[in-house]
């Protein structure tokens, strides 16, 4: 959740200014305060709870004397947001500061043996034991990287760490355990940081340090050594992002910017056709398929089990990731385990891949190139849906579908779906079009019959459709806080149907095909308990528009079973506009972040 960002340059300069831009590039992960520290015979600080643009006109953040420091944005996790919790932490001395992103799982015994030993400690964090440990230790005759190494062996949890100290001026020492760190390497500085989006613009060639590995950041180069203290060789890799790519390019957010790049994300990920059929190739004797995943990437696997059941005959289970260790024992080397994650780094779905991999085949299907997932998995799957900064997931989830449906056809070998895939860029931008019709349904569905803020909605749908309720729900609530829940629409019977009423609008998702009568069944058993109903559907289903209160129509060339890739647009698309009629930041909606971090 929480980002960092490192960087010494080469050329003497005020870091500042850099340091200030790069941290502004993680709002997205979510937090609540800022803080940067630089160096200048001393080590000079400012932070404080707040968005940063407030901190900033408050402290002038840019403004700091010093080539090198670090900076960080903080999701409090442990001692409420506040001045003095937020990151950087410091010794009492004020010789070390750190910024951290994880959690120190065993702080309090640390900090009771450190109180112990004469040390006085400021803040609430779990952080704050770093410094500590780290100036203890130079105090014993180690130097900075000593320090920060002996640290590691001594804190347990998951961690992303920069380092510096007033002792070893034109130095940073970061290591990482769990959480992700980056370093990149530009013309005028070195960097770390959590992700590539904080520093594109000043470097674009990467290289991704392992669990355990340190990097120490110097005016004259970066080395990096294994856990033994060796210098080691790391591939640089270079990121074809551009930094306008992780703008707003004219959007107000990035979430409908990121809504409207969709059918690129699609066109881009369907070029991966070759390398899927290389990993099913390569495939052997599996008679079972398990997706993991967390949150929407779990929607995009649900129709991962209905395409390969279908199509390919292969039992398909899918796992929430948090729930995965529960189900170990089935795995053996006939199962195929699918990761799903936006940005590699989610916790809980690495944790259950290095389970996975003991004992099954693994594959990830991930957008970030070279993060952890990318790495720890045997076969991996790259969607190209460029950099996504809006927290509620959009074009990542559409490239995953895209994945997930050419993997499906490959292996059930239905060309037939293959061609209709090839179309649905074009059903995507067609659909955008009208996208200001959902608009002025969202100003009707945002309020009830007396004019009062609507607080609950229900998403039905069947078979394929299922997951894309799900999905519609979800989005809802991440953005304008309505409670959403989505629901298979046979379900109603069994208990939903007593919530009905009609103060419940009720989101109908029904494309053509063999469950459309079924489905048009369960419409009329809600808008017969006063429901108000907004229908998704084909522009020739007259039933489906006579009987709908609202309804935002498709072509009618999408059928059911590639609704999902094409009828979760509107969904969006109401989800932010109901978020923009409440006056809400649909990029960055409260209490949640872009990359989870810590289980």
């Amino acid at each position: 959740m929480c980002g960092i960002v490192g960087c010494i340059l080469k050329n003497k300069e005020q870091v500042a200014p850099i340091l200030l831009d790069c941290i502004s590039k993680l709002e997205y992960r979510g937090y609540d305060s800022i803080g940067i520290a630089t160096f200048d015979e001393n080590i000079n600080i400012k932070k404080d709870k707040g968005k940063i643009k407030e901190v900033d006109s408050k402290l002038d953040l840019g403004d700091m004397d010093g080539s090198y420091g670090i900076a960080h944005v903080r999701w409090a996790t442990h001692g409420d947001p506040s001045k003095i919790n937020s990151h950087p932490q410091t010794d009492e001395d004020n010789a070390i500061a750190v910024v951290h992103n994880g959690i120190i799982e065993n702080y309090s015994s640390i900090k009771e043996q450190l109180e112990n030993e004469g040390h006085v400690f400021k803040s609430d964090t779990d952080t704050e034991v770093i410094p500590h440990l780290v100036q203890k230790f130079m105090d014993e005759g180690l130097n900075l990287e000593g320090a920060v190494r002996k640290t590691t062996e001594i804190i347990h949890g998951a961690y992303a760490m920069a380092v510096i100290s007033k002792d070893e001026p034109n130095k940073i020492v970061a290591t990482r355990k769990d959480s992700p760190l980056i370093v990149g390497l530009g013309e005028d500085g070195y960097f770390v940081a959590s992700d590539s989006p904080a520093i594109l613009k000043y470097a674009n060639n990467i290289i991704y340090p392992e669990r355990g590995e340190f990097v120490i950041l110097e005016e004259n180069g970066v080395t990096i050594k294994d856990e033994n203290g060796n210098v080691i060789d790391k591939d640089v890799e270079t990121i074809d992002w551009t930094p306008e790519m992780a703008e707003k390019e004219g959007y107000d957010y990035f979430m409908i910017k990121e809504i409207n790049e969709q059918a690129t994300a699609v066109r881009n990920t369907l070029t991966e056709r070759n390398n899927i059929q290389k990993i099913i190739d390569d495939l052997e004797d599996i008679n079972r398929i398990c997706f993991v995943a967390c949150g929407t990437s779990y929607h995009a696997s649900l129709t991962g089990k209905y395409l390969l059941e279908s199509l390919a005959g292969i039992p398909t289970d899918v796992i929430l990731a948090s729930e995965f260790k529960y189900s170990t024992n089935t795995l053996n080397e006939h199962t195929l385990v699918i990761f799903i994650s936006q940005s590699g780094e989610t916790a809980d779905t690495l944790k259950a891949l290095d389970v996975a991999n003991e004992s099954s085949q693994t594959l990830g299907i991930v957008n970030v190139a070279g993060s952890s997932m990318t790495r720890r998995a045997k076969y991996v799957i790259q969607t190209q849906a460029g950099p996504e900064i809006g927290v509620a997931a959009t074009k990542t989830y559409l490239s995953q579908l895209t994945a997930i449906y050419i993997f499906a056809a490959l292996m059930g070998k239905n060309e037939e779906l293959l061609e209709k895939l090839n179309k649905v860029p074009s059903y995507i931008d067609e659909l955008l079009k009208d996208a200001d019709v959902v608009k002025e349904i969202a100003k009707i569905y945002n309020v009830n019959r007396d004019g009062e803020n609507v607080n609950d909605f229900f998403f039905i749908g069947r078979g394929y459709s299922y997951p894309v309720a799900l999905e519609g729900a979800l989005k809802l609530k991440e953005i304008t806080y309505i409670h959403g829940e989505g629901y298979a629409a046979g379900e109603l019977k069994h208990g939903p149907l007593a919530l009905i009423d009609e103060d419940i609008p009720v989101v109908v998702v029904l494309p053509p095909g063999e469950n459309h009568r079924k489905t048009m069944s369960n419409l009329e058993e809600v808008k017969s308990r006063g429901a108000k109903v907004l229908a998704i559907g084909a522009s020739n289903d007259k039933d489906l528009i006579s009987k709908s209160d609202d309804v935002f129509i498709i072509n009618p060339e999408v059928d059911d079973i590639i609704a999902p890739l094409v009828y979760i647009v509107p969904l969006q698309l109401l989800s932010y506009y109901v978020a923009i009629e409440r006056d809400l930041n649909p990029d960055q909606p409260k209490n949640l972040a872009k990359c989870v971090t810590v289980e």
